[in-house]
């Protein structure tokens, strides 16, 4: 245990502050505080010290230098049970302080804002990250609290212990210290690789804060958490849970992999100059879509989603575009559902839920840009694989018809649908669409001729279940995530009754799969892109 006869407050956000700063002074704790900190603390009818008092300096250059000095790292370095230290620290009049309080300038807050270079610049805090390594190292007898919640962990301590904060509280605090500094530093670097455009600096740090710690990962003997690395990028990260369990380490996957998906058909709520984009549904099982359908309304494409493998949707995670409806949502529960995510509901839909208590329901608030760039980890044995998020979108302008016959409009529609579903399949990737909802996927396999069959033998399962006539690839179109190697794949798929075909081209065989397309009265698009998904 050790006594907190003095503190100092250097702190950005001040919302607590003065009610913290009370109690701190009733308990006895002479108050050593900064420019606007000091301020508040004054203002409010408290004894406190000016940091200028100490080291005979005012602060100076608009405030970047005011702790930098050794009578402000002498009190925090300085190891009150060593003689030498003990010694110095009395030749030179230097008090120690035993609890610092300090947040960082909001450098994180101007960068999310759009603030400009110079706005960013200036919001690097170098004194705050100072003092709280400096404290945080001497963590043997001094408390370091760098947000408002440890400051009332302290005080807590404080009074149930007569003054003294204890070794296990104060060495959690530096933990977390040196870890927020960390995540500091690192939104800084890696800010400014982008301004600077460097896609490979030489240091590359990920800074994350935890969300949430979770139950256990993918498994039960995985332990596992969730962080947020402050891009504010709307889904699962940003998401306000209404209802439902906790989500797991699954759950968290599969509906980030399905919100992605689903915000590639754009905003279906209603914009100021008229409807927005068609609502879509995306059904999502094991971070692979099982079904996805865009209708005139939701409730439909719920409905034709599910209809393309209702056996996999079971325990699925739903994911909308647009704003979830009491239809819908009553369309919903009929299956069990683990997730459901979507930018609104009403309160209607809210209600038809309630009545399921274990079913999650997240509403986002917005969409993620599928445009917006930004960067993907993954972790390898020694390493991490760093790279751009796949934003990639080949237009109509992209597309080129290499057949004889060019797709309808009919198909064209469908195409278009199943090259944005077929980037969010895990490769090797076959999707077929007809009438605007999917009617086969299939995923992952090693072998593109299989992921084919596997979509075909998906829709002929759910034609006999339904009752239907024929399986709906009958009068489909098909997408590739990669080229066709041979011409195998696409005839496979032109044998489940696929009539148009888009893929990437570029494989040196592919007059040979054109060839085979013309022979077998196929439209055929080359998009130039591929979206491989591992």
């Amino acid at each position: 245990m050790r006594p907190v006869s003095r503190a100092l407050l250097s702190v950005s956000d001040k919302s607590r502050l003065v009610a913290q700063a009370q109690a701190l002074a009733e308990l006895g704790v002479e108050l050593v505080s900064t420019g606007g900190t000091k301020r508040a603390i004054a203002e409010a009818g408290l004894a406190v010290s000016d940091v200028a008092e100490l080291t005979g300096f005012p602060e100076m250059m608009d405030g970047r230098v005011k702790t930098l000095h050794p009578m402000v790292h002498g009190g925090l370095l300085g190891e009150r049970d060593l003689d030498s230290h003990v010694a110095a620290m009395s030749e030179h009049d230097i008090a120690p302080i035993d609890l610092l309080i300090v947040n960082l300038y909001p450098f994180e807050d101007a960068v999310a804002s759009g603030a400009d270079y110079e706005t960013c610049v200036e919001n690097i805090d170098i004194g705050g990250p100072a003092m709280i390594r400096a404290g945080a190292k001497n963590h043997a007898h001094v408390a370091v609290c760098v947000d408002a919640d440890d400051v009332d962990a302290v005080i807590e301590q404080l009074r149930a212990h007569d003054g003294q904060t204890s070794g296990t509280l104060r060495q959690r605090l530096a933990h977390k210290a040196f870890s927020r500094t960390a995540h500091y530093d690192a939104s800084i670097g890696n800010w400014f690789a982008r301004q600077r455009g460097d896609q490979s600096p030489p240091f590359r740090t990920q800074g994350a804060r935890l969300r949430q710690t979770l139950r256990y990962g993918e498994n039960p003997h995985q332990s596992a958490a969730f962080y947020t690395d402050g891009s504010n990028r709307p889904g699962v990260a940003t998401a306000e849970q209404v209802q439902g369990k906790a989500l797991s380490y699954n759950n968290i996957n599969d509906t980030d992999a399905a919100y992605e998906l689903v915000a590639e058909f754009g905003d279906a709520r209603p914009a100021p100059e008229g409807q927005g984009a068609r609502p879509t549904v995306a059904i999502v099982k094991h971070a692979n879509p099982c079904g996805v359908a865009t209708a005139a309304d939701f409730s439909t494409a719920y409905r034709d989603a599910l209809a393309c493998d209702p056996v996999s949707a079971f325990g699925g995670i739903v994911a909308l575009n647009g704003l979830l409806d009491e239809e819908t949502a009553k369309e919903i529960v009929k299956v069990f559902t683990e997730v459901v995510i979507a930018p609104d509901a009403t309160d209607a839909a809210v209600a038809v839920f309630a009545k399921k208590k274990n079913l999650r329901l997240l509403l986002a608030g917005g969409l993620p840009d599928p445009a917006k760039a930004s960067l993907t980890y993954r972790n390898v044995a020694g390493g991490v694989l760093v790279q751009d998020r796949d934003s990639g979108h080949a237009s109509e302008a992209d597309f080129k018809v290499v057949t004889k016959r060019a797709p309808t409009d009919a198909e064209l529609a469908d195409l278009r649908m199943a090259w944005k579903v077929a980037k969010h399949v895990k490769s090797n990737a076959i999707v077929y669409v007809k009438d605007g909802a999917t009617a086969g996927i299939g995923a992952g396999q090693m072998s593109r001729v299989d992921a084919a069959r596997i979509a075909a033998r998906k829709a002929q399962d759910a034609a006999e279940d339904a009752g239907w006539d024929k399986p709906r690839t009958v009068g489909s179109v098909v997408s590739s995530d990669a080229f066709f190697p041979f011409p195998d794949g696409m005839l496979a798929a032109a044998k489940a009754g696929a009539t148009a075909v888009i893929q990437p081209g570029g494989s040196i065989r592919d007059q040979d799969v054109i060839d085979a397309a013309d022979e077998a009265g196929l439209a055929m698009v080359f998009t130039g892109m591929r979206h491989f998904r591992h």
